[in-house]
């Protein structure tokens, strides 16, 4: 165990364990996006999703407290390699570069990773099964009527342009920090990273619109 230790008290390890919960979320995001695709089928295709999962029983908490833990170890270890970042280098550059170039996403990477964990949290209260009692109505008919209210609609819209941005760096920095920054193939990597950043912003953004104004 003392290697594990010794490897995750390394920056390089830290970014590793960044890297892995990382790829984690995205693939998280993935899933949880196509499932709640299901919702333009209507009441009974959605509800059918939520019954699946469901179905899952003790499975389905265990994945849902694992991935929200895997979240809060993700933006802990980030906010450690961020104040370590800061006090090695306290005194700021006249003019800021990188060698892929600073963008808005790398540039706000700590503090959209603490508002998407803040959203997690609110958004668990609002729909978990554990959190909500659903007795008496179904999955469809509880999202249906949280977007009602415009604030939560604005709110989880713009929840989902955070976590567009977050992923647009985030895709990209876990393939360089597991070795795959070569020049043959981060272009590619880079864009494929800005498309899935679109995809999660727009695909999970227009839902509650769709909900509100068009269902």
């Amino acid at each position: 165990m003392k290697w594990l230790t010794t490897t995750l008290g390394s920056s390089i390890g830290k970014k590793l364990l960044m890297a892995v919960t990382g790829l984690s979320f995205i693939g998280f995001l993935a899933g949880h996006l196509a499932g709640n695709l299901t919702i333009y089928g209507g009441a009974d295709a959605f509800n059918g999703y939520a019954e699946h999962l469901h179905a899952l029983g003790p499975f389905l908490a265990v994945a849902e407290f694992g991935l929200l833990g895997l979240f809060v170890i993700h933006v802990l270890v980030g906010l450690v390699l961020f104040w370590q970042n800061f006090k090695a280098r306290p005194v700021r550059y006249a003019v800021n570069r990188s060698p892929g170039g600073k963008t808005i996403g790398s540039a706000s990477m700590p503090y959209t990773g603490i508002l998407i964990l803040l959203f997690i949290l609110f958004h668990l209260s609002n729909f978990s099964r554990f959190f909500v009692d659903q007795s008496g109505t179904t999955i469809y008919q509880i999202v249906s009527q949280a977007f009602q209210s415009p604030v939560y609609v604005g709110l989880y819209v713009l929840a989902m342009l955070v976590v567009g941005l977050h992923v647009s760096h985030g895709f990209w920095s876990l393939f360089q920090t597991i070795g795959l920054n070569h020049p043959k193939y981060m272009p590619a990597i880079t864009v494929v990273g800005l498309v899935v950043s679109v995809v999660f912003a727009l695909g999970f953004g227009f839902l509650p619109i769709y909900i509100a104004f068009i269902a």
